[in-house]
């Protein structure tokens, strides 16, 4: 395991926010230049992933080229100028990100969630609003979780009515991108106990993010605490997230398929990893009867059992892609359902192969890919600290109770 180097000296220091950009983001023209743009980052995310894994160095440069190359804005309608994709495209891009660096995988995940959630929900005024601002390249981040509260959708940040703004307060963890993001959508209930999106500027008075994400694994998510104290958010920013959740929408079901394809990218990752070592590194055991590890008829077997298992999770995820499509196009208890339970056999699927291919690698390639200079370790910290994101035991229950009796999954972000 590689020991933290995580710097904590000055974690205490409120983080500056970083400048908007200066030229629009492209846009997109259809799924295939989508899948196309994906690999081109991929190829230069993968060169550098294990030192900022190693280092915690911040993918700045890295992020700057993901958000202004399009592909944070393939779920804006057509409507408001945005490319409208396949959400089949849109994981299959999140998984090929991922699988070059899952941190920056997953720092697109609440952007595009947020994205979604305005289509559903909000007015047309304020999608044509928000939807310019995507589109010039504008990054959304995010401030969601509380560390304290009993459930991850029990939340005590609040905030209250000032006229043509509203004044939030409040404290987050788990903030995936708000350390790096030009605008900090907050989850913050009114006075009814109704859970809105009061989207802040990054660089809003009393808006503090703190740089103090300490885990072993998805190391560079630009996560940390954000310390709300009075902050000032106006109404155009503030949008009724709540909405999404009391009728059926595909909304949990988009930010589900998200985190799915980022776990599918670590498995790819992890298996490319195996391959690649034993095929150059690796030694054949003594028992084998064979001169090269590749030929080692137990290493076949696996790596044919991974690569299968990893086919069969893409192959839900694709599925569960084109069940979000339907969904989004006509939402109905039927077609959000079936979207969700989709997913989350996906969801299941993917968890199992990331945590087993991450695992694997190392019983296949041998004691000598432990060696802190491959940094390998990496593979499995980033599948074993993504995938609690929500257990996976409750995902068996929520499949069991549709099947077995019909009853259709609960409406909210993990479901």
């Amino acid at each position: 395991m590689t020991v933290s180097t995580v710097k904590t000296d000055h974690a205490s220091a409120a983080v500056p926010p970083v400048a908007r950009p200066t030229v629009p983001a492209h846009i997109i023209k259809d799924d295939a230049e989508a899948i196309a743009i994906a690999h081109t980052l991929a190829a230069e995310f993968v060169k550098d992933s294990s030192r900022r894994d190693r280092e915690r160095i911040w993918p700045v440069a890295e992020l700057d080229a993901f958000s202004q190359s399009g592909l944070w804005s393939i779920n804006v309608p057509k409507a408001f100028g945005g490319p409208e994709l396949s959400y089949a495209t849109l994981a299959r891009v999140i998984e090929i990100i991922s699988a070059a660096d899952s941190s920056i995988g997953q720092i697109a995940q609440n952007h595009l969630g947020v994205v979604a959630a305005i289509r559903t929900v909000s007015d047309a005024v304020q999608q044509k609003l928000l939807f310019a601002e995507v589109l010039k390249g504008t990054r959304f981040g995010n401030a969601f979780s509380e560390f304290g509260s009993k459930r991850a959708a029990d939340f005590e940040t609040r905030f209250t009515d000032a006229g043509d703004h509203v004044v939030v307060n409040g404290r987050k963890f788990y903030s995936s991108g708000a350390l790096l993001a030009h605008l900090v959508p907050i989850v913050a209930l009114d006075d009814e106990g109704r859970a809105w999106y009061a989207i802040a500027d990054r660089g809003a008075p009393g808006l503090t993010v703190i740089d103090d994400w300490s885990s072993f694994g998805q190391r560079t998510t630009l996560s940390g605490t954000v310390i709300i104290d009075n902050v000032k958010v106006p109404k155009t920013h503030l949008v009724p997230g709540y909405k999404g959740y009391d009728k059926p929408t595909a909304d949990g079901a988009i930010f589900q398929i998200i985190q799915v394809a980022v776990d599918t990218g670590i498995a790819q990752a992890a298996i490319d990893e195996t391959v690649s070592f034993v095929r150059t590194r690796s030694r054949a055991w003594i028992d084998s009867g064979v001169d090269n590890a590749w030929d080692d008829p137990y290493t076949i077997q696996a790596v044919g059992d991974l690569t299968l298992r990893l086919h069969a999770a893409q192959a839900l995820l694709e599925k569960a892609g084109h069940a979000i499509d339907r969904a989004v196009a006509e939402p109905t208890a039927e077609t959000v359902a079936h979207a969700q339970i989709v997913t989350a056999e996906a969801k299941i699927l993917s968890t199992e192969i990331a945590i087993a291919a991450t695992n694997k690698l190392f019983e296949l390639a041998g004691t000598r890919s432990t060696l802190a200079e491959h940094n390998l370790d990496r593979h499995w910290r980033n599948a074993r600290t993504h995938t609690l994101h929500d257990p996976v035991r409750w995902k068996y229950s929520i499949l069991g109770k549709y099947f077995l009796n019909g009853e259709n999954p609960p409406l909210h972000a993990w479901s």
